[in-house]
């Protein structure tokens, strides 16, 4: 009763900072307040085609907010109208790069946001700046069950600063069901992210159906039981836990990223973090096994041979997963690969005597490289954790810069694309709050003023360099988030201030005034029924 009486005083102490300013999130890039209102009412019409996607999601958004079931057609003559107007895409072709990849290019979010008396009205490039358009009118529109809602007549020109504006989720840890990873989508549309990672493999499950590898689900799917509490603590129940996604569900989740103008980019682990793929098919290790999926959180030894058919094993899985997923990049983790197998292994020792690599190191390297080649011959290109540049980096290869931002600096200085996630900022399996007052998580404290003061682009970088630097994305291990609820209260209200981050218009300097557009935000998650943390209000 206390925190919600608080959370009133808060929001009534705003009403005067909330007349000047409005509460949107990202903040635009440039906004203009006019004289005077749009009605929004039963008569208003939303003039495009009747099949547009994004004019039947903002009819049903509306309907949610308001009650008013508004119709949409072509060929309105009403002087009340939501209208979309496509600007000259001449000037705006993708450009491509000496590899033939689409180059950054983040004109393919700008958008104008006009507000008049008798007409509201989206200019775009494509349909990506139409939905962005349409999050921040819906930001505008408050849950009111109403016959007419006043709008403030404005103007917006806005776009976003970086091309990669990312959140991550872990559902080997924990496995979250269907409709949830569309909710999750859900929220990352409404902050305009664009890209969901989503972990599905790792040594505490196997989340992905792999037709010509059926075990891998049917075992690898399913591990006996699974830590309770602190690791320190190191109880387990007997509890036997998983599950995972059919290729049918998967495809209904990328067509559905992909109306929101959300590119999934799978993670599939290897060579470490595989424990799960071995427990199903031991002879890809180096001792044979057995093994059985992992209970305990953390990192094992027995980790991908690197022997030709280990190589054919994998190839076949990324066939069916770059057959899944239309994302330019595949995931293949190459993070935290302990040598212990490899340096006693005799296929391991041979591979590096043939291949003339002076250690383990190397190695890894020549796993990731030929991984690479595969998966540049299928038209796509690898991402993978910072440890992919120990013993030399993929030709091609993005980083994920995970383990601080040193790794993205390196990377960048050798002319690959980098997205900034560094644990310090963007790890939102930290606490933000005090943990005696939070649900157990991992440790770490990363709280929404520090996610709000991240900059992905190093001040040791060139104006050149600078350049390929993608973005930056948070990411959710699931290690003590049990739940869907859980990961809401994990990411909310964070993933707000990361958004702001990205689309680049954040101002440390200014956090206050983004606190109060955040707390204004609180009333959605109300309405929406998520569950967020309220440490900012203390």
């Amino acid at each position: 009763m206390y925190k919600k009486s608080l959370l009133l005083l808060l929001l009534f102490a705003n009403l005067a900072f909330s007349q000047n300013e409005l509460a949107l999130i990202p903040k635009p890039t440039d906004i203009k307040l006019g004289e005077g209102n749009f009605v929004l009412n039963k008569k208003t019409v939303i003039q495009a085609d009747e099949n547009l996607f994004e004019a039947k999601y903002l009819q049903q958004a509306i309907k949610e907010r308001t009650g008013l079931d508004l119709k949409i057609g072509l060929n309105s003559k009403s002087n009340n109208k939501i209208s979309f107007i496509q600007m000259d895409p001449i000037r705006f072709k993708p450009k491509f790069d000496s590899e033939g990849y689409i180059s950054i290019n983040t004109n393919e979010g700008k958008y104008s946001l006009y507000i008049k008396k008798n007409e509201i009205q989206f200019s775009q490039i494509n349909s990506v700046g139409n939905f962005y358009g349409i999050q921040t009118l819906l930001q505008l529109i408050p849950f009111q069950k109403n016959e007419e809602i006043k709008l403030p007549c404005l103007n917006i020109e806005d776009q976003p600063k970086y091309a990669w504006r990312g959140m991550h989720l872990d559902c080997s840890r924990h496995f979250f069901p269907k409709e949830f990873i569309k909710k999750y989508i859900d929220y990352l549309a409404m902050y305009k992210f664009n890209t969901f990672h989503w972990h599905l493999t790792d040594d505490q499950g196997w989340r992905i159906e792999i037709k010509k590898y059926p075990k891998l689900t049917e075992v690898g799917a399913w591990r006996n039981g699974s830590m309770i509490g602190r690791y320190d603590d190191q109880k387990f129940d007997d509890k036997r836990y998983g599950g995972f996604y059919t290729q049918d569900e998967i495809k209904e989740i990328v067509k559905y990223a992909t109306e929101r103008h959300i590119t999934v980019v799978p993670e599939i682990e290897m060579p470490g973090h595989a424990l799960a793929a071995l427990a199903a098919y031991p002879e890809y290790s180096c001792t044979g096994g057995p093994f059985e999926v992992g209970k305990i959180w953390g990192v094992y030894d027995d980790v991908f041979c690197p022997k030709d058919e280990t190589f054919t094993f994998l190839e076949n899985i990324l066939t069916e997963v770059i057959a899944l997923f239309p994302s330019e990049y595949i995931h293949i983790g190459g993070d935290e690969c302990p040598k212990t197998r490899w340096k006693v292994c005799p296929h391991c020792q041979k591979r590096m005597k043939d291949e003339n690599l002076k250690d383990e190191h190397e190695l890894q390297s020549y796993f990731i490289q030929r991984i690479e080649k595969f998966v540049n011959s299928k038209g796509r290109k690898i991402i993978g954790w910072d440890e992919i540049l120990e013993g030399g980096l993929a030709p091609n290869a993005a980083v994920m810069s995970w383990r601080g931002t040193e790794g993205g600096i390196a990377a960048a200085k050798q002319k690959h694309y980098v997205v900034m996630s560094p644990g310090s900022h963007c790890y939102f399996d930290h606490y933000q709050d005090e943990p005696k007052n939070e649900p157990i998580a991992i440790g770490g404290f990363t709280s929404v003023e520090k996610v709000y003061a991240f900059n992905p682009t190093p001040k040791e970088l060139t104006s050149e360099e600078a350049k390929y630097i993608l973005g930056a994305q948070a990411n959710v291990w699931s290690e003590y988030i049990l739940s869907p609820e859980h990961v809401e209260y994990m990411v909310f209200p964070r993933m707000a201030a990361l958004s702001e981050v990205l689309w680049g218009t954040s101002n440390p300097e200014k956090y206050l005034d983004f606190k109060n557009r955040l707390i204004q935000h609180f009333k959605i998650y109300d309405v929406k029924g998520i569950n967020y943390s309220k440490a900012i209000l203390k």
